[in-house]
């Protein structure tokens, strides 16, 4: 009877070990493999471009080995300027010196007519240009030298009535300023030195087709992915744990 009950000890003992195993070390695993931080950004509450208009953008920056992705959003439903349309990203990046690259681009195409309806076109590139005007300091620019701008600025969405009902002639019908970016755009960038350590600050929205159109960006950072794995990882091992019988 005592060889039998010092058997069955161990046959659990094993089992709740190879639960440990199975559970608990891949979210280990998960975690040591989560090398990205992400990071939003949107205009202030009320934010204004230079003529009084509001505009309202996010950015959503995630941060890899040697990696920048970056999502644009203009929240501005119904514009009524070509002025209310995002244009240009400008942000910081700690411990970074090189120039990097723009790896790709990407945005929908819009065309809004003089009635203020629209047609959807392609997904294509985005056509902006990504420079470095100081160390750790890059811009992403529709309106640059070789960008697509005017063209290719991004429009937020349509009014309630599915169309740009409030939008000027800087919008509707504007051959110049037609096609544009429909809500959002998405860009990666080849940056050495950039890790999942690697911060942003300094952001910087810009609107409209004329250069210094700016508005700040308040930050949020949420809680790094790989924190929350370690922590689940962690907390499983230890429930785990308190249950292995006594030896």
């Amino acid at each position: 009877m005592v060889a039998n009950l010092a058997q069955r000890r161990i046959q659990i003992a094993i089992m709740i070990r190879t639960k440990i195993l199975g559970i608990g070390l891949p979210l280990l695993v998960l975690a040591v493999g989560a090398h990205a931080g992400t990071f939003t950004f949107m205009t202030a509450p009320g934010a204004t471009e230079s003529g009084g208009n509001p505009v309202k953008a996010a950015a959503s920056v995630t941060t890899g080995d040697g990696t920048v992705t970056i999502q644009l959003f203009n929240l501005l439903a119904n514009p009524t300027t070509v002025a209310q349309n995002l244009s240009d990203f400008a942000f910081s990046l700690s411990g970074t010196t090189a120039l990097g690259s723009l790896a790709s681009s990407s945005g929908q195409e819009i065309n809004v007519a003089a009635d203020g309806t629209f047609t959807l076109g392609s997904t294509v590139a985005a056509g902006w240009i990504l420079s470095s005007p100081a160390t750790g300091s890059y811009i992403l620019d529709a309106l640059a030298a070789g960008g697509a701008g005017p063209e290719h600025t991004i429009i937020g969405g349509a009014g309630i009535g599915g169309t740009y009902s409030n939008a000027n002639g800087s919008i509707a019908g504007n051959d110049p300023h037609n096609p544009f970016l429909n809500q959002s755009a998405t860009f990666t960038l080849n940056i050495t030195g950039v890790t999942a350590a690697t911060t942003i600050s300094n952001v910087i929205f810009s609107f409209g087709t004329a250069s210094g159109n700016d508005s700040g960006g308040g930050s949020t950072v949420p809680e790094p992915l790989s924190l929350s794995l370690v922590g689940g990882g962690l907390l499983t091992l230890g429930l785990l744990r308190k249950r292995l019988p006594r030896q």
